[in-house]
């Protein structure tokens, strides 16, 4: 009809590909409506997908350009002719094309132009935050230093003084982003909380005497520079910024593992610098005087810091050597130096000394104790294999713990401290121990707050066989030996790190609470010590894990006693024959005696009369068949007819016994 044809003539603007669609249309009506829809659908769907995937895109890499997201709208505007779907199609490719043929950018330049700053910073544990205080206190060293050199020496010259400007105003607007940005950022605690608002944040900053120091810091004295030339003195209320100086050593001191290095290489950089200052002072003194005036003066000959940094050095530490001042000014200059000196470097070598002494203030706490221990030792005269042997123990301790004794460093910190320190130490080794695999992982974490290490030298008994037992071990690392048998050497089993040993006697399992075994170090072993008292207070709040500790550790002792005695008895081939006949015969003649009165009826009731006498020597019963050639087969394989008789006789002296009580019946 004419309204299909005007239908089919008109272009549809959001789809480029319709009128090649529309071409091919049936003559219905309602045919060609349900074609238009399902053709417009699975262009939708088409489309959303791309859009989908370009998203993706820009996830994984940000930096495509944004020419993508633009194709869609640029192609959509295109005519009703079947042409404009395939160029926008070949657009399409040539884009992709193109942005799949662009260099992609580092990953550190993407990540600095996808970063976003902070809306607060934690001073402590920020890392980025220590960084920019180490850039921070670049900048101030660099005025520090660099200040007095420029105002004494001549190296500042009309030919280098935009390099100095240059990076003068650098270390500024380091001082300024450090005053508009990351201070007024940084947490705070008020009354126990964390605050962390913006507002509060800056009021805080803008309270304290830092604010108002980092402020005058940026005081531009460098406007006079217009009146009386470039003077670097101009720039000396940069030192006020010192704090940031002072701030960075505390937070670089807390995340280093060997912070004492840090504090001896900062101790030395003080002496260094007070050097500096002097030999600055010192061309200062000689030019004001005159270069080679005097034979005090710096002469002008040579590195002009050089030399003066050496004659600092011989003055401030008084070495001597040093020509004699003839004017007033170098008599008062040099006596100010010796004073200097004298109270700069006692003071430096006194820092000094604490420092190296906090660093090896352990070490002088174990050389302490092993001191007074072999003291004690000495003086008790204690033979000389056992003082070696507690000289071994104090050296192998220090050696693989770096300390005595783990509890005492975690007694000061709180008990939440204490647990999360143990979780991450001791958690992985008490874990994995069958014997409290399915118990309550709380009870394992109270456990672990009250384990305690020690060490034990090759050949130390753990434990004896015998002994009360009052505590439980877990091996942390190396191995013990189960010993036992009739020279006491034999080992019936090695133990390696995660074993436990010693649950039997804690748990008073079998009604008894002493050791079952002997246990001794096989090397140097580290074991975890659980006290008896400690496990108790712990299972009265887990009565269920309570039970299946006692559940396993009863297992365990059934099979640790089948095994003991197993290996005891593997030797002693004799013992073993004879308990085999003694129950065999045992077994024969309870059926015996169940076959003689299984037959019997009871008896009517008399009188009572007197009790009939047993006979003096009863008439021995024949012995059955099955008896006799069981009796005559061990006898030929064993050859031990002495103790089958003695067996033999025990068996005739039972089966009297036997009847005597059958007759009372």
């Amino acid at each position: 009809s004419e309204d299909d044809d005007d239908e089919g003539s008109i272009p549809v603007r959001a789809w480029p590909s319709q009128s090649s669609l529309l071409k091919e249309r049936p003559a219905s009506s309602a045919s060609q409506t349900s074609t238009v829809v399902n053709e417009r659908l699975q262009e939708l769907v088409r489309m959303f997908k791309e859009r989908t995937e370009k998203a993706k895109e820009k996830l994984i890499d940000p930096d495509s350009s944004d020419e993508d997201s633009v194709i869609p709208s640029q192609a959509g505007p295109s005519g009703g002719g079947g042409g404009g779907g395939v160029e926008s199609k070949a657009e399409l490719e040539e884009g992709q094309s193109s942005s799949c043929c662009k260099l992609k950018a580092p990953r550190w330049i993407r990540a600095c132009m996808h970063y976003r700053f902070p809306a607060s910073i934690d001073p402590f544990t920020n890392i980025m935050y220590v960084l920019w205080m180490f850039l921070v206190s670049l900048a101030w060293n660099w005025n520090v230093w660099f200040i007095p050199v420029r105002w004494a020496f001549p190296y500042q010259t009309p030919d280098n003084i935009y390099y100095w400007l240059v990076i003068d105003y650098l270390c500024d607007l380091i001082y300024i982003l450090d005053i508009t940005i990351f201070q007024p950022r940084l947490q705070f605690v008020r009354g126990g909380d964390i605050v962390c608002d913006k507002k509060e944040m800056r009021k805080n900053y803008m309270r304290t005497k830092r604010f108002k120091f980092d402020v005058a810091s940026l005081v531009p004295l460098e406007i006079f520079y217009l009146k009386i030339g470039i003077n670097p003195l101009l720039r000396l209320p940069r030192l006020l910024k010192i704090n940031s100086f002072f701030e960075f050593n505390e937070r670089l001191e807390a995340i280093l593992t060997k912070a004492y290095i840090y504090r001896v290489i900062r101790t030395t950089t003080y002496l260094l610098y007070c050097l500096h200052g002097n030999a600055c002072l010192y061309y200062w003194g000689s030019d004001f005087i005159g270069l080679g005036s005097t034979p005090w003066v710096y002469n002008g000959v040579g590195n002009s810091y050089i030399r003066c940094y050496y004659f600092a050095v011989k003055s401030l530490i008084t070495i001597g050597g040093l020509p004699d001042p003839t004017t007033m000014f170098e008599i008062f200059f040099q006596l100010i130096n010796y004073f200097i000196g004298v109270f700069a470097f006692s003071i430096m070598i006194g820092q000094m000394r604490d420092v190296v002494g906090a660093a090896t203030a352990g070490q002088t706490y174990y050389r302490t104790c092993m001191d007074n221990t072999i003291k004690y030792m000495s003086s008790y005269r204690i033979p000389k294999d056992v003082q070696n042997r507690v000289k071994t123990w104090y050296n192998y301790t220090w050696q693989s713990q770096g300390m005595l004794d783990e509890q005492e460093l975690l007694t000061q910190l709180p008990d939440k401290m204490r647990l999360d320190i143990a979780v991450d130490v001791n958690y992985s080794i008490v874990s994995k121990v069958p014997l409290f695999q399915g118990c309550d992982r709380q009870m394992i974490f109270d456990m672990l707050k009250s384990l305690r290490s020690v060490v034990y030298l090759p050949g130390d008994y753990v434990c004896k066989k015998g002994e009360v037992g009052r505590e439980m071990y877990i091996i942390k690392a190396g191995e013990v030996q189960v010993v036992g048998g009739p020279d006491g050497k034999t080992v019936f089993v090695t133990l390696r790190a995660g074993s436990v040993f010693g649950e039997i006697s804690l748990l008073a399992v079998g009604g008894g609470n002493r050791r079952t075994a002997n246990v001794i170090a096989h090397g140097f072993a580290n074991l975890f010590i659980l006290d008896k008292k400690d496990l108790n207070e712990i299972l009265v709040h887990y009565p269920e894990s309570k039970k299946l500790l006692r559940k396993k550790a009863r297992l365990g002792m059934n099979g640790s006693a089948h095994y003991h005695n197993n290996q005891c008895r593997k030797p002693q081939k004799t013992f073993l024959l004879y308990d085999f006949a003694k129950t065999l015969l045992l077994r024969l003649l309870i059926a015996l005696a169940a076959m003689l009165t299984k037959g019997k009826k009871p008896e009517p009731k008399e009188e009572p009369k007197e009790p009939p006498q047993v006979p003096a020597a009863p008439v021995r019963q024949e012995t059955p068949k099955l008896l006799r050639a069981a009796l005559e087969m061990t006898e030929r394989s064993s050859g031990l007819k002495g103790a089958l008789a003695k067996v033999k006789e025990k068996t005739y002296k039972s089966s009297i016994s036997l009847q005597v009580n059958i007759l009372k019946t």
